[in-house]
C-alpha cells in the first residue's frame, strides 16, 4: 500500500483498519484534517467515533494502515511522543489536588522547569477564566468548572493538536450549551486543530469546521455541517442529523409523460425541479425533505402541494412541530409557534422537491 502524506494536513489517517479478535471495528478509514481545523467525529453510539480517536492518541494499536501528525509518522509512537492533548469524557482530576496542582501534574512529571510551568498554567487560567479556582480542589468545583480544568490540563501541555472524547456529556443541557460556546471561542484564540467525538448532532453542527459521519466503522460523510446537512450523501446520513429528522416517504421512481416523479399511495410529487446527482433508474425510492423546508397554508404556488389532515401538534417554544399523514406515512412541518393550527384540522402543505433528498430504495444512496 503506497501512502503519502499530504502537506497541509495536520493529522492524516491512511488505510486504518482495526480488528478485535474476528469483528472489524474499523475498516479501512482515511481522513485528513488540516492544520487549525476542527473536525468532529459524529455517529451513534458503537459506530467506532472514540475508537478512531483512540488509535489517533495512540492509546489503541491499529491493525492496518498509517496515523501521521504534522507530516510524523506517529502510528507506533507512544501518546505522550504524539505532540496530542487528550480531554475524556471522565474529568479525571486528582481529588487530593487543588486545581493547580491537576494543571501542572503532568509537566512535573516531565520535568518541566518550575518558571515555564507556572507561565503555561497562567495562560490556560486566563483563557479559560479559572484563576480564581486554582486553590480549590475538584470536590469544590461545579461539573462545568471540572471540565474547564480538564481541558486547561491539555491546554497546558502547549500542544498542536487537542483530542475531545465526549467532554461534555456528564454535563446538563444548559451547562453544556454554555462550554459548547467556550469550547468554540478557545478555538478561535488557539488556532490549534481539534478533533471532537460526540454523538450529539447540535455540538457537532456548531462546533464543526468538518463533520466525519461515521456507522458501523466507516465514515460515510466528511463535508462542511450545511453540505452534510442539505446534501446527505445516503439515507443514514440524512435520517441521523435533524430534531427531528428528514421526513421520508416511501414510493416509486417513475418516469412518465412528465418526466420524472416520484409516486407514493396516491401522491405523485414531479422532479423536474430536482437536482439528480446520477442517472435516475425506475424503481423503489425514498422521498426525504426536512420539516423546515415544507410550507404550511402559505397560499403560494408550490411545485407540490396537497392537503392533510392535523394528527398531533407539538409546541416548542419559539417553533411548533404539526404532524401529518402524507400517503399514510407520518410527516412533519415545522411552523412558527403564533402560525400552529390545531389537531383535526385540514390544512394545505407545499414545498420545492428543489429542497428535497431522494434515495434509492435498496442501498440508501443518494440520487
Amino acid at each position: 500500500m503506497n501512502l503519502t502524506v499530504p502537506s497541509s494536513a495536520s493529522v492524516s489517517v491512511q488505510g486504518l483498519s482495526l480488528d478485535f479478535g474476528a469483528v472489524s471495528v474499523l475498516k479501512s478509514l482515511n481522513l485528513d484534517i488540516a492544520d487549525g481545523e476542527f473536525v468532529v467525529l459524529l455517529g451513534p453510539s458503537g459506530c467506532g467515533k472514540s475508537t478512531l480517536l483512540n488509535c489517533i492518541a495512540g492509546l489503541l494499536d491499529i491493525s492496518d494502515g498509517r496515523i501521521f501528525i504534522k507530516g510524523k509518522n506517529v502510528t507506533w509512537q507512544e501518546p505522550a511522543e504524539r505532540g496530542i492533548g487528550m480531554v475524556f469524557q471522565s474529568y479525571a482530576l486528582y481529588p487530593q489536588m487543588t486545581v493547580e496542582k491537576n494543571l501542572s501534574f503532568g509537566l512535573r512529571v516531565a520535568g518541566t522547569p518550575k518558571d515555564e510551568i507556572a507561565r503555561r498554567i497562567a495562560r490556560a487560567a486566563e483563557i479559560l477564566q479559572i484563576e480564581p479556582l486554582l486553590q480549590r480542589k475538584p470536590a469544590a468545583l461545579s461539573g462545568g468548572q471540572r471540565q474547564r480544568v480538564a481541558i486547561g490540563r491539555a491546554l497546558v501541555r502547549d500542544v498542536d493538536v487537542f483530542l475531545f472524547d465526549e467532554p461534555l456529556s456528564n454535563l446538563d443541557a444548559k451547562l453544556r450549551s454554555e462550554l459548547r460556546v467556550e469550547i468554540k471561542l478557545l478555538h478561535r484564540k488557539l488556532k490549534n486543530t481539534m478533533i471532537y467525538v460526540t454523538h450529539d448532532q447540535i455540538e457537532a453542527m456548531t462546533l464543526a469546521d468538518r463533520i466525519a459521519v461515521m456507522r458501523g466503522g466507516v465514515i460515510q460523510q466528511f463535508d462542511a455541517p450545511p453540505v452534510i446537512y442539505n446534501r446527505p450523501v445516503n439515507r443514514f446520513v440524512a435520517g441521523f442529523l435533524g430534531s427531528p429528522g428528514m421526513n421520508f416517504l416511501e414510493g416509486r421512481l417513475e418516469d412518465g409523460k412528465g418526466g420524472w416523479h416520484f409516486a407514493a399511495d396516491g401522491i405523485s410529487i414531479p422532479l423536474s425541479t430536482y437536482g439528480f446527482e446520477r442517472n435516475p433508474v425506475a424503481g423503489s425510492a425514498a422521498f426525504g425533505i426536512r420539516p423546515e423546508h415544507v410550507a404550511l397554508n402559505s397560499g403560494e404556488d408550490w411545485p407540490f402541494s396537497m392537503t392533510a389532515t392535523v394528527e398531533v401538534v407539538e409546541p416548542m417554544g419559539s417553533d411548533t412541530l404539526v404532524w401529518l399523514l402524507v400517503a399514510g406515512q407520518k410527516f412533519s412541518v415545522r411552523v412558527g409557534a403564533e402560525r400552529a393550527p390545531a389537531a383535526g384540522e385540514t390544512v394545505t402543505i407545499g414545498f420545492d422537491p428543489m429542497r428535497a433528498s431522494l434515495f434509492d430504495g435498496e442501498a440508501g444512496k443518494r440520487i
